[in-house]
C-alpha cells in the first residue's frame, strides 16, 4: 500500500479555482496509475481524473475541460487543478494509486471541497 496525503481543499465561490495535491510516501515514478475520485453526500464515489506512469490522462465527463491532472515525479505528488468550479463539484476528493494493473488501490484520507457563494 502507498501512503497518500491530500491537501488543498477548501471553500471557493462558483467560477473559482482550487489546486489539490496528493503527496505519496514513496517514489511515484513507476506507479502504474494515480488519480482523483470524489464523493458527494448521498452519492457514490466517482472518478474525476487519472494519469498513468506514461503521462496518459483520463477525465470524467463532468470535469473534462475544467480540471487538469498532473504528476510531478521529482516531488512524488499528483496534482489536480480545478477551474470554473460549480456547486455540483462539492465533495470529498480522494487520491488513489495502484502500483500495477493487478494491485489493490491505495487511498488517501480525503480533502473537502465546497463550492458555494
Amino acid at each position: 500500500q502507498v501512503h497518500l496525503v491530500e491537501s488543498g481543499g477548501g471553500l471557493v465561490q462558483p467560477g473559482g479555482s482550487l489546486r489539490l495535491s496528493c503527496a505519496a510516501s514513496e517514489s511515484i515514478f513507476s506507479i502504474y496509475v494515480m488519480g482523483w475520485y470524489r464523493q458527494a453526500p448521498g452519492k457514490e464515489r466517482e472518478l474525476v481524473a487519472t494519469i498513468t506512469s506514461g503521462g496518459n490522462s483520463f477525465y470524467g465527463s463532468s470535469v473534462k475541460g475544467r480540471f487538469t491532472i498532473s504528476r510531478d515525479n521529482a516531488k512524488n505528488t499528483v496534482n489536480l487543478q480545478m477551474n470554473s468550479l460549480k456547486p455540483e463539484d462539492t465533495a470529498v476528493y480522494y487520491c488513489n494509486a495502484k502500483r500495477n494493473y493487478y494491485d489493490l488501490p491505495s487511498w488517501g484520507q480525503g480533502t473537502q471541497v465546497t463550492v458555494s457563494s
